[in-house]
């Protein structure tokens, strides 16, 4: 069933079926191209919660006992249904999120290829076999660690859930997913594609709520043995106290403030190009954005020309329109945001040279925006942006710009552009992040872990790591009755 606006009826998925919740209570889900009411998401009670948490139970109990090989090929199944809806699911996305049609549509399918990757890497949970005294044998092994809660935001709305969900269903975990009321229905319809893989019921649910409300609730069950959660510095925290009252681990991977170095021996203008596409994908709502443009003072008038070139050359539009480079910011909350950010450092002197504002049109938009002059003690330099915004700043020395780079408390992602062997292993030595790309700026990749130090959280999504969290490991001693 879908709305007038072609976009489907949001439903909670619990125990293998789809339901509006126990009150009927629900929230708008607005279009942010239009700011029109698109639909609605239901409102999960504390007794919906707990049956998905007695769903998830049950389901584990089976998926567990579901032989590696069946549940590879479930996964794998699965995968293929995504890959063949990826455009209607990227439509969905568009019209809940608002990102460039083709941007959503790539990303339904690289899901696809992050669950293949996940349902293959289970069959190489290694344990192993430790050489033990005549009669003794010492074995490790690893087993899922049971349900799992994961949380995750709106910004990537089929990325986010799908890195929560293909490890925990590789590992043999169930899963209660929250998903954000702002983007349900592709959270929706990748579940779906489970369901009609044959995912037995309970093993995966999917519930919509108010955030504090579900996160205490299911945080708080006995029946939940690891917290997932993606978003925001100060929400992770809190969901991470709650998690250590009640000794559960918890994977945590929250915001940044990306910082890129272009050190004196880069090309400027191939730096610029490259930082700015990548600055601008999803209106820059992404955590590992480039958001700190720290250059050489010999290179930073022919980057910064190039720069405002790039930014100037994006197409702001309503992302189911041909031809929109750049859609809406998510929701108002980020408009509002972007607006203090660039009044408080014009307000410190800095100069905007391209953008700065929203356009007079409906819906969440912000003109791709370049800065310089921007003070050290502005808030744009300490504070994530999550939006289209560049603060150019010079530098003279690499390491005044490495001590600039790592003095905030986020290490998350981190950027550098050199033509140097020996400054690129500094860079890779000395900048406190997770992820660092040199001489260009490329996002995540299924093969190869993903995640931060400091204030940007602890563990790993992605590569061999990525299931690390969702099994424990045992060590089991037998001794031979003689």
């Amino acid at each position: 069933m879908t709305t007038d606006h072609g976009y489907p009826a949001v439903r909670l998925h619990i125990a293998g079926e789809w339901c509006q919740g126990g009150t009927g209570r629900t929230a708008p889900i607005v279009n942010p191209a239009t700011e029109e009411v698109i639909g609605e998401v239901p409102l999960a009670t504390p007794a919906d919660l707990d049956r998905a948490l007695e769903a998830a139970a049950a389901g584990f109990k089976v998926w567990r006992a579901t032989p590696v090989a069946e549940r590879t090929d479930l996964l794998h199944a699965a995968a293929g249904l995504l890959t063949e809806r990826a455009a209607e699911i990227g439509r969905i996305m568009t019209l809940e999120q608002g990102k460039p049609l083709a941007e959503a549509t790539g990303e339904a399918r690289r899901v696809a290829g992050t669950l293949r990757w996940h349902a293959d890497d289970a069959r190489r949970a290694y344990g192993r076999i430790i050489p033990a005294e005549p009669g003794t044998v010492l074995t490790v092994r690893r087993e899922p660690i049971g349900p799992v809660a994961a949380f995750v935001p709106w910004n990537f709305p089929a990325g986010g859930p799908m890195r929560k969900i293909s490890a925990a269903l590789a590992a043999g975990c169930s899963i209660v997913v929250k998903a954000s009321e702002e983007t349900p229905a592709t959270a929706m319809e990748l579940v779906r594609c489970f369901t009609d893989a044959g995912l037995p019921a309970g093993t995966l649910n999917l519930v919509f709520g108010e955030p504090a409300e579900v996160s205490a609730h299911l945080i708080a069950s006995p029946v939940v043995r690891l917290v997932a959660f993606t978003g925001s510095v100060p929400v992770g925290k809190l969901l991470a106290a709650h998690a250590g009252r009640v000794m559960k681990p918890s994977l945590m991977e929250l915001g940044g403030h990306a910082p890129v170095i272009v050190c004196a021996d880069a090309d400027p203008v191939r730096a610029a190009r490259k930082a700015a596409r990548a600055k601008f994908v999803n209106a820059g709502q992404v955590c590992t954005s480039p958001s700190r443009f720290l250059v050489h003072e010999s290179l930073v008038a022919e980057f910064t020309a190039e720069f405002v070139k790039a930014a100037e050359a994006v197409v702001v539009g309503d992302g189911l329109e041909p031809g929109t480079t750049m859609g809406p910011l998510a929701n108002e909350r980020r408009l509002k945001s972007l607006e203090r950010l660039v009044a408080d450092a014009v307000a410190r002197g800095a100069t905007v040279l391209t953008g700065g504002e929203r356009p007079d049109r409906p819906g969440y938009f912000f003109a791709p925006t370049v800065l310089t002059d921007v003070p050290e003690d502005a808030e744009l330099l300490h504070e994530e942006p999550f939006g289209p915004i560049a603060p150019i700043v010079p530098f003279d020395d690499l390491d005044e710009a490495l001590g600039a780079a790592n003095a905030l408390p986020y290490g998350l992602a981190a950027y550098g552009f050199t033509g140097s062997a020996a400054t690129a292993e500094k860079l890779s030595a000395e900048l406190e992040a997770g992820i660092l790309s040199l001489n260009h700026c490329g996002g995540s990749v299924h093969e190869a872990p993903s995640g931060g130090v400091k204030d940007s959280g602890y563990g790993r999504e992605g590569g061999p790591e990525a299931l690390d969290a969702y099994l424990v490991t045992k060590r089991v001693s037998h001794q031979l009755v003689p």
